[in-house]
């Protein structure tokens, strides 16, 4: 579609005195979005005081700064530099502007959504925008890599920040600087600001004076309902965890039932969204008897709740309850994320106590070494710990929405900009997405596990060196004999691949490291049907570095579920009859997905 049709269809469908009604309409709207932000600071409920992420920020970035200002002959070069390429631009802008063919200053990635419309490039005045936004944020960026002398931690939080502040303040997220969006606004003579603002008043209204952007529509998405169906039934609870046992759907089953830690930073129902996403489900049809923990959403009364709690009366009682429910004193584990993690420490805790209660470990996404952990190393230091303990003293829990946040930032343009544009700009309510559904029903932490967690395995990384105590004992992987299936994903920003498989040395027993398609969650949660993505195995021990490891991998495509089934198989292939759900002394509490996952923060 050429500019002057363009113009053409908007000129006939604009309405100067329907956009002036909009307009007002929409102002009554952002002062509404303003007063459900007042509302709580006014009545007490919400006290505002600076982030202390503001002062990280400026912290860091005045350390740049004095780099490149404590000598006058590097400052100067930097702003010829700057200089030099916006008059390239303009040069170019000019020679198109004449009629000339003229090759860009500089062109965005392929795979950035933001500059995807075509009118970004076909119309001079977004193209110059758009080019003068992309200079500016590369220079930005130089301004943290040239910078020598900043020590490594600094510096990945400069980039971090740095990304944070280009990604904010790109053209695509405001009306007159967004083709898209301004055609949508004359076009509909400003009825998507309408709903934009309409939208932004009611998410901050949910959000109790914070905005909390929504990334699904929840409509036809509700748990027990329409996600985590899989029937079974709650067997045990105490005050940290629900214990999920599920139906069979087979007339046998491996001897050997299969326990799953899933993360407490997010709910367990992401194992089991809908059915034909549904890990879950699918370990019931290939006969495994599952054993899911359910995190509670813990409140203030459970913020002195330490990780070591949340091992014993995780899944090590999780493991007592499954020998009287089946009478076997083994089980198969599978853990996810820091699920992951607490299911290693506790390995290590079993074997240093010579309690003989596990046949395998499988790790999804986990890390036990976090040497490189990754983009969210730049929340870790002193300096933000210490400010992250003194905000949960007041609260005694970390709320989820801040675990989430950070999250979405390590991926801001595809998990914020994106929706703010859509939802709060063009007035579109997003579709029903049950994994982002999942994403955005955060939970709270207790102060004391989170500390402690931060702390000993971000900050310190004991567990992987020895160092590590739990209920009075010395952590060791080394002694962890059990055969490990280690699996990441190639993707992944919150447990990177290269850091899993660095993790796999720690451990004593035979490791088979796996590397999925896709990231933290699309590649874990990737059923065999859906035919997506690839993963990649080598018979090799697990040593060296990723791209060494990938020389000698084998690719195979589609799911890695049926590979792990078949390593299951490996070990211990005996299956009895199938079990049915509880026990006498076990009997069933309520139905899955339980009560505790209900509990939204």
């Amino acid at each position: 579609m050429n500019d002057v049709t363009t113009e053409t269809q908007v000129a006939k469908k604009f309405d100067p005195e329907a956009f002036a009604m909009n307009l007002a309409r929409a102002m009554e709207s952002s002062g509404q979005a303003l007063a459900a932000y007042l509302k709580p600071r006014e009545s007490g409920e919400f006290k505002d005081k600076p982030p202390s992420e503001l002062g990280e920020v400026i912290k860091t970035l005045t350390a740049v700064a004095e780099y490149w200002l404590s000598d006058k002959t590097r400052a100067a070069e930097l702003q010829t530099k700057m200089g030099k390429a916006y008059l390239d631009l303009w040069g170019s802008s000019m020679r198109r502007l004449a009629g000339e063919q003229a090759p860009p200053a500089i062109e965005p990635s392929p795979r950035d959504k933001r500059f995807k419309d075509p009118e970004w490039k076909s119309n001079q005045f977004f193209d110059f925008v758009m080019q003068g936004y992309l200079l500016t944020a590369q220079w930005a960026r130089d301004l943290v890599v040239n910078a020598e002398g900043l020590d490594p931690h600094t510096r990945k939080k400069a980039e971090f920040y740095v990304q944070q502040i280009t990604n904010a303040l790109a053209p695509s997220n405001f009306v007159l600087t967004n083709p898209e969006v301004l055609r949508e606004t004359l076009a509909s003579s400003g009825d998507n600001l309408v709903r934009g603002m309409k939208m932004l008043a009611e998410d901050i209204e949910a959000g109790h004076g914070s905005l909390r952007i929504r990334q699904s529509d929840p409509s036809n998405l509700e748990v027990g309902v329409n996600m985590a169906t899989t029937p079974g039934k709650v067997i045990f609870q105490n005050e940290l965890m629900q214990l999920i046992q599920y139906q069979p759907s087979t007339p046998n089953v491996l001897r050997t039932p299969l326990l799953i830690v899933p993360p407490w930073i997010n709910k367990f129902y992401i194992l089991d969204l809908k059915p034909e996403k549904s890990y879950i489900k699918w370990c019931v049809d290939q006969g495994i008897t599952v054993f899911v923990i359910s995190w509670v959403n813990p409140d203030k009364q459970l913020g002195k709740k330490t990780f070591e709690d949340y091992m014993i009366e995780g899944p090590l009682t999780a493991m007592d309850v499954i020998e009287q429910a089946t009478g076997e004193m083994k089980v198969h584990t599978a853990g996810y994320c820091v699920g992951g993690t607490l299911l290693a420490s506790t390995l290590a805790w079993l074997a240093e106590n010579r309690r003989v209660r596990v046949t395998s470990a499988t790790f999804f996404a986990a890390q036990v070494d976090f040497t490189h952990a990754g983009d969210l190393l730049v929340f870790v230091d002193e300096d933000q710990i210490s400010a992250l303990e003194r905000d949960m003293q007041e609260t005694g829990v970390l709320e989820g929405g801040k675990m989430a946040m950070a999250f979405n930032m390590l991926r801001s343009n595809d998990l914020i900009w994106s929706y703010v544009v859509s939802n709060y700009l063009k007035g579109k309510p997003p579709s029903s997405f049950d994994l982002l559904h999942w994403n955005s029903d955060a939970t709270r932490m207790p102060a004391a596990n989170h500390s402690y967690y931060l702390r000993n395995c971000y900050l310190e990384n004991r567990l992987s060196t020895g160092s590590m105590v739990l209920d009075n004992t010395l952590l060791d992987l080394s002694k962890v004999k059990v055969p490990v299936y280690n699996m990441a994903t190639r993707e992944d920003h919150i447990a990177p691949a290269e850091s899993v498989l660095y993790g796999s040395q720690f451990f004593g027993g035979p490791v088979k490291y796996v590397l999925a398609g896709s990231g933290h969650i699309a590649g874990v949660v990737n059923p065999p049907a859906s035919g997506k993505y690839q993963y990649w195995t080598n018979d090799h021990p697990p040593t060296g570095t990723l791209e060494e490891w990938l020389k000698g991998a084998q690719e195979h495509k589609g799911s890695w579920w049926p590979d792990w089934r078949e390593w299951l198989g490996s070990i211990d292939a005996e299956e009895v009859p199938a079990r049915a759900v509880g026990t006498e002394a076990l009997p069933p509490i309520e139905d899955a997905p339980g009560s505790y996952v209900r509990v939204r923060a």
